[in-house]
């Protein structure tokens, strides 16, 4: 495989998937999960994630984590590229990274470990050894502060590593990590992990493309804005950064316990299928539910659902 060229199509929206479940159940919507990923390939996106957080990994099973990458896999059917999210212990992000590659998926995304003690050296050997394990590409999800950047200038030089999902906003350090990672010697694409209110901040500093949950809903801003960074027409970027920022200031109340309800929410009210969220997310307060309407109707949505997700 050509790793640059591979990373070169990272350069864009990571449109990370929701993952629907059934109110009175709780079980994965699998019809909805085809309407939703059909959504946003149908809005132009190159880029598909299951399994992000935002897709509540944390709250599937390893065998609806498996069972979901490869069902969107079989409907992407080879429109765009399908990352799957992979993580937990390093021999159970194997497993589910193998398990994606004879899927079909075209990369993994390996989360940052939520284990409560972390080495610089043991993530080290936790992000290598999954990577190099792997026949497929992956992208590393980077949002633990308290780990030092010399991880990723540890691993930059692997060839099968394409790409750096850097989630932690803090802009002079994301900016000294890029210069200290030379380009001509990685297969690197840095991207914003932290959406469209941090995108222009991060695009400036090295990234070429941004994740984003808002693609589930409005994708047509989320594009605006990347067009409008590519081409550095400042009026347009910092317009739609203005238009989005209350949502996405929403979504990070609670420290960021908002994050999935916000877009399931919102999809809800405005006719899609994003089901309900699994514990420990909760339903949206009633101020914030009507933030949300408030919001859709600046935005110019017919509202179609009115019941409150619970």
């Amino acid at each position: 495989m050509d790793y640059s060229k591979f990373s070169k199509e990272l350069e864009t929206i990571s449109g990370i998937s929701l993952t629907p479940f059934k109110e009175e159940t709780k079980e994965i919507d699998w019809d909805a999960v085809k309407e939703n990923i059909e959504f946003l390939i149908g809005n132009g996106v190159e880029v598909i994630v299951p399994c992000g957080n935002t897709s509540e990994f944390y709250a599937l099973t390893i065998e609806e984590a498996k069972e979901e990458v490869k069902k969107v896999v079989e409907i992407v059917d080879g429109r765009a590229k399908v990352v799957a999210g992979i993580g937990y212990s390093m021999k159970t992000a194997i497993e589910l990274g193998k398990d994606a590659e004879q899927a079909g998926a075209d990369a993994v995304m390996i989360h940052m470990p939520v284990h409560p003690y972390i080495t610089d050296g043991g993530l080290i050997d936790y992000f290598s050894g999954i990577i190099e394990a792997l026949h497929i590409p992956s992208l590393i999800y980077f949002k633990d502060p308290s780990v030092s950047d010399d991880v990723i200038k540890q691993l930059a030089s692997i060839d099968k590593l394409v790409g750096i999902k850097y989630a932690i906003n803090d802009l002079p350090r994301f900016a000294k990590i890029v210069t200290e990672v030379p380009a001509d010697k990685n297969n690197l694409t840095w991207i914003c992990g932290t959406a469209e209110k941090w995108a222009p901040f991060f695009y400036n500093a090295g990234a070429k493309g941004f994740t984003s949950g808002l693609v589930n809903i409005y994708p047509q801003k989320s594009f605006e804005l990347l067009t409008a960074l590519q081409e550095g027409n400042q009026e347009t970027i910092w317009k739609v950064w203005k238009e989005v920022l209350p949502f996405e200031d929403l979504r990070a109340k609670y420290n960021n316990g908002n994050n999935v309800v916000v877009i399931k929410e919102a999809m809800e009210l405005a006719g899609l299928r994003a089901g309900v969220t699994r514990e420990p997310v909760g339903p949206l307060n009633a101020s914030d539910r009507q933030e949300v309407m408030d919001l859709l109707k600046v935005w110019g949505f017919e509202l179609k659902g009115e019941n409150v997700i619970s």
